[in-house]
Order: structure tokens, then sequence, then C-alpha cells
């Protein structure tokens, strides 16, 4: 981790990990693209200010592993509509019901 310690390495963890706690996986037509790249790319720049926040002495409240374990819970918690299953969020908008309707015509050809 960027010459800091393992003990940093957690810190970091924590807070980068806190900073996504709830987020949904809401794939558009079911694919990993529309919105996950998006998150993908705004998860590494979370990950690098987290880094930054603990080489610079900012600690966690909270340590990973109890960070973690309120993630599963909170994963736990988020109905099915949410986790994966393109059934709800972005997935379930006008927008996207339209894009998997286009994408299904295009298989079926």
């Amino acid at each position: 981790l960027a010459g800091g310690t393992p003990e940093q390495s957690a810190e970091a963890g924590a807070i980068a990990l806190k900073n996504t706690l709830g987020l949904v996986c809401d794939p558009v037509a079911g694919l990993v693209e529309v919105p996950c790249i998006k998150r993908n790319a705004a998860g590494t720049a979370n990950a690098m200010i987290a880094v930054d926040m603990a080489l610079a002495g900012i600690k966690s409240l909270i340590p990973l592993d109890d960070v973690i374990l309120a993630m599963k819970e909170v994963g736990e918690a988020l109905p099915a509509s949410l986790r994966e299953t393109a059934c709800g969020g972005l997935a379930n908008t006008p927008s996207a019901q339209s894009i998997k309707s286009t994408l299904n015509l295009e298989l079926d050809s």
C-alpha cells in the first residue's frame, strides 16, 4: 500500500468499504456495463482517496472486520430486486427497459 503499514492498509480498506456500504447492483438489461463500469471507476477513485487518508493518519472508527460484517448484513437486507437481478433501481427505469427491449430484438435477429 504505497509504502504504508498493514494497519494502514486495513484502515484504507475500512474507509473505502464504508463509502460503498449499501450500494445497489442494478445492471441495465442484466449486463455488467451500465452503470457498473462507471461505478467501478468511482470505486477506484474511492480506494485511492481512502489510501491517501490512511497514509495521512486518518483512522476509521469502525475496524475493517466490523465493516465487512456490516457489508454482509446490509447486502442480505437489500431486496432481491437490488442484488444483481436487473429488476430494480436503474435497471427498472423506462430508459433501461427500452435498452433491454432493443438488445433482445437484436439478439433474436
